[in-house]
């Protein structure tokens, strides 16, 4: 039986799925493409704007990319938010979501460098080939801040069983965020470029999770 939603996880689930709408129909009926006002740009990049670094976190590249997000969102979320009430969570959440953007950007930061010798150059014509790839793809959705919450789950959870829906097989929450990590890491040692994931976006969400959860563990006995 699904469990009802919490108020701050139902808000996150109206918000993105308004985002994809709004998103659709703007670009099938009016050719206006939201992704590049909304999505996460590098700030170099001329497409770049303040308001994408939370903006980012509501935008979806497709049906399967929300759907997922948004079944772990409820899925874990709900959880989350019944063990820390609606302020903390939404604190989680957000920081989760912010550390996946600062991470991801801190990775094009360095790439430009490697490539350049400057963190913020001007994209020119000599330089296309070497930084087109980074300031003209934005990064787009809640996978960050969905991370943060899985690995939030298993930290407080660890010994309960989930069940996977690819294989359909249990699976204790520790070891499931555990393995996640792990493909995580071994996914950013590839040329992943191409696969269209933002693979250090989801590393930074689970990253700056664990240090708002050691943080809180250090301030309290419990968490609440």
């Amino acid at each position: 039986m699904l469990q009802p939603t919490t108020p701050v996880v139902r808000n996150l689930l109206i918000l993105n799925v308004l985002f994809f709408l709004g998103t659709s129909v703007a670009g099938s009926m009016f050719e206006v493409h939201l992704t590049y006002l909304l999505g996460a740009f590098y700030p170099a990049s001329d497409w770049f704007r303040p308001w994408q670094i939370v903006t980012h976190m509501f935008m979806h590249g497709g049906p399967l990319h929300i759907f997922f997000n948004m079944f772990a969102l409820y899925m874990f979320g709900t959880t989350l938010e019944r063990v820390w009430g609606s302020k903390r969570f939404l604190i989680y959440y957000m920081v989760c979501g912010l550390g996946a953007f600062f991470l991801h950007e801190a990775v094009n930061a360095y790439q430009v460098f490697q490539a350049t010798g400057e963190l913020m150059p001007v994209m020119t014509n000599a330089n296309a080939g070497d930084l087109a790839g980074i300031y003209n793809i934005p990064m787009v959705g809640a996978s960050g801040a969905v991370y943060g919450l899985l690995l939030a789950f298993g930290v407080l959870f660890p010994n309960t069983r989930l069940m996977l829906l690819f294989p359909p097989i249990p699976i204790k929450a520790k070891w499931l965020v555990f393995g996640l990590g792990i493909m995580e890491i071994y996914l950013v040692t590839l040329d992943s470029a191409s696969d269209n994931i933002a693979h250090f976006a989801h590393l930074g969400g689970m990253l700056f999770g664990y240090l708002l959860l050691k943080k809180w563990q250090r301030d309290t006995t419990t968490f609440y």
